[in-house]
């Protein structure tokens, strides 16, 4: 069952007039199809799939809030959740959806914050806690909190507190609530251990999904621009610098990451900072606190770090990285274009990522529009009409500056009306033609590498040879090799280039292609250095495990096809490989 509007869920007056004074018109998807169930007083337990952006904390709160009965002081129902500002958020929703349900006490409890007065508020009474689960499980055991009758539980962002680390302690809440609670799972996605989540703690769960329906805004552009590794920076830098009334969170991978462009940004001064999980929680509520309301343009964060920051207006997202899930972009790009407004989400990417550009198109049921990186001259006049706007449009007050004019004007009387105009836009706009004279194109020529790619490494690999790529312009000859190395070893590109260089003493050996698979990685060096290279790495142990590199034409010797993985053979001409070249990835995807 679905209902199109609030009244025909059943919801009591005092919730209805709430929602209308916070704006609330009509039901979302998930809404739509949550309120029915839970209102209706059904027991069934609930595991429902949506995107950020969905209405999922309207979902499970309204019903929360019109079931609990103010009259117990008791707790009857919790609320987790992965991180403190996400707590706050949905205790704020909740409190504005009780606003005219006299008695009714949602109460947020969490880390970073002193335990004693969360302790005090709990004995005088809440019906409805929120918290994350390293802080419940603080009051369960100091006997602050009892769980033991509760009639709801609500696990939000389920998948997000997985990845955090929360397993042992979700299982830890689960057990020790009551038997008789409903309990309602939200996720953005299905991964197993979800899965093993509703297997052993939910009772024939209704599954409810409306992410296929909702995974991108109408009012979100979503754009790429392609280019080097190495110049991802100067990129987003011009990016910015395009837009002079950007409001926007740039996303990174790791908090290293993180602070690295953001420190970057900051020194070339931009209004930009950065939100970590290094951060004290004070400094995360000054820094977010400040983002709030506009003393900063730019915040660099990763993606555990900016869960639970509500902001409406943002003009763009930018994807420094591409996230490993599909399922991650979606949750990025949709913190813009909220509340009807436009927004846009960019990604910056090189030329191996196209693969999961379109597993995100097919999976958001939406285009990417490639855009080329803006030169010196694009930036410098965009830069130039925006301050000519900011002049027009700036208010003055005449009694204030009437006292100086005649100074001003016997100070500048001297200039000409042109001469005046071009001295007074320097002021703000060298700065801009300094750094852009002569700015090279950093736009990546996909064209040329496709053929490239096709001539050399393509023809090589299809002929067994171990040189790929090799002809009469002057491209070295790479020889391609296996190791047993992957994701699952947290290896990436740089650490993978870092050991090389490592085992030849730091000596820089020219790298071509690097695959990194789940379990096992093919890379390309000169093959200048390929007479000794495996012996390089006999006797090498990394993360405490051996490491065996061979060449990728050669049987493995003494290990299975796939590093310890099992499953296809690597083929002697590379054919296996190649067509299942994003096939890792695309699987993690779907």
């Amino acid at each position: 069952m679905q209902i199109e509007t609030f009244e025909a869920s059943g919801l009591s007056p005092e919730i209805l007039k709430a929602l209308k004074e916070i704006g609330f018109e009509q039901p979302t998807p998930i809404q739509a199809q949550t309120l029915p169930h839970l209102l209706s007083g059904n027991q069934q337990d609930l595991v429902a799939l949506a995107q950020t952006g969905t209405g999922k904390t309207a979902a499970f709160g309204l019903p929360l809030v019109e079931l609990a009965d103010p009259s117990s002081k008791s707790v009857q129902g919790l609320v987790l959740c992965p991180t403190r500002e996400l707590c706050i958020q949905i205790s704020k929703d909740l409190q504005s959806f009780s606003k005219y349900k006299k008695g009714l006490n949602v109460l947020p409890v969490y880390g970073g914050a002193s335990i004693t007065p969360q302790i005090k508020d709990l004995k005088q009474g809440a019906q409805l806690v929120i918290g994350t689960p390293g802080r419940v499980i603080d009051l369960m055991k100091r006997k602050a909190l009892d769980i033991r009758d509760i009639s709801w539980l609500v696990l939000d962002e389920a998948d997000e507190m997985l990845n955090m680390g929360f397993k042992d302690d979700l299982d830890t809440i689960l057990t020790g609530a009551s038997e008789e609670k409903q309990t309602l799972l939200f996720s953005a996605t299905m991964p197993k251990e979800i899965a093993m989540i509703s297997s052993n703690y939910m009772n024939n769960a209704l599954e409810i999904s409306v992410s296929k329906k909702n995974t991108t805004s109408s009012n979100v552009n979503h754009v790429f621009y392609m280019v080097q590794a190495k110049d991802r920076y100067l990129a987003l830098k011009r990016i910015a610098d395009l837009q002079p009334d950007i409001y926007g969170i740039i996303f990174c991978r790791t908090r290293r990451e993180c602070k690295e462009v953001s420190e970057k940004l900051m020194h070339d001064g931009y209004n930009a900072d950065a939100l970590h999980g290094d951060l004290s929680q004070v400094q995360r509520d000054y820094v977010m606190n400040r983002f709030r309301i506009r003393n900063i343009q730019l915040l660099v964060a990763t993606d555990v770090a900016a869960r639970g920051l509500d902001v409406n207006e943002l003009t763009h997202v930018i994807n420094y990285n591409l996230p490993d899930e599909a399922e991650v972009y979606v949750h990025r790009s949709g913190r813009t274009g909220r509340a009807g407004n436009k927004g846009t989400s960019v990604s910056i990417i090189h030329s191996r990522e196209m693969g999961k550009i379109r597993i995100i198109e097919k999976k958001g049921n939406f285009k990417f529009e490639r855009l080329q990186v803006p030169n010196g001259k694009e930036i410098c006049e965009k830069q130039l009409f925006s301050l000519i706007d900011k002049v027009e449009q700036v208010s003055v007050d005449g009694d204030e500056i009437e006292e100086f004019m005649d100074v001003i004007y016997k100070k500048l009387s001297w200039l000409e009306r042109d001469e005046l105009i071009k001295k007074f836009v320097s002021i703000e706009f060298n700065r801009f033609l300094e750094y852009y004279k002569d700015a090279p194109d950093l736009n990546k020529n996909v064209k040329e590498k496709r053929e490239r790619d096709s001539s050399f490494s393509d023809r090589g690999d299809r002929n067994g040879s171990k040189g790929g790529r090799r002809g009469s312009n002057g491209y070295k000859k790479y020889s391609r090799y296996f190791i047993n190395l992957g994701e699952k070893n947290s290896l990436n590109p740089a650490k993978l280039i870092g050991l090389i260089n490592k085992q030849f003493r730091n000596e820089k050996i020219p790298v071509g292609n690097i695959e990194i698979m789940k379990s096992f990685s093919f890379f390309e060096i000169d093959s200048e250095f390929s007479t000794s290279f495996p012996e390089s790495f006999s006797n090498l142990s990394y993360q405490g495990i051996p490491v065996n590199v061979e060449p990728a034409n050669a049987k493995p010797s003494g290990r299975d096809s796939r590093g310890g993985g099992g499953g296809r053979s690597r083929s002697g001409n590379g054919e296996g490989f190649r067509k299942k070249k994003f096939g890792n990835s695309k699987r993690k995807w779907d």
